[in-house]
């Protein structure tokens, strides 16, 4: 998937604008929280040139919401739909629940 994303945007102008895009909000997004000189410049995940990982651009995406970073969406939307069943937490939290209502309580 990677590597496909990465031929795009090397194949695509709009695409490459669009990600070059989402590089600048992420640089302008940080640098609102303060100035960090040995990243200055630089993004996450491979951008604005290719794609090195996607839980950043998952993560970028996730942050800002979608339309902004067009490959973390992509990459969003490739996900399983693993919260479709529930919380992931909830079996456990059921399960502890339930061993303590059945544990008798000593005075």
């Amino acid at each position: 998937m990677m590597r496909e994303m990465s031929e795009r945007i090397a194949a695509d102008p709009a695409l490459a604008a669009a990600y070059q895009a989402a590089h600048e909000d992420y640089l302008r997004r940080r640098a609102e929280l303060g100035d960090v000189p040995e990243v200055e410049g630089i993004s996450a995940g491979g951008m604005p040139t290719r794609v090195k990982c996607l839980h950043v651009l998952v993560a970028h995406s996730l942050a800002v919401g979608p339309g902004i970073n067009p490959l973390g969406d992509e990459a969003i939307a490739a996900l399983p739909r693993w919260w479709d069943n529930g919380c992931c937490g909830e079996d456990d939290a059921d399960k502890h629940e339930s061993k303590q209502d059945d544990e008798e309580v000593s005075p």
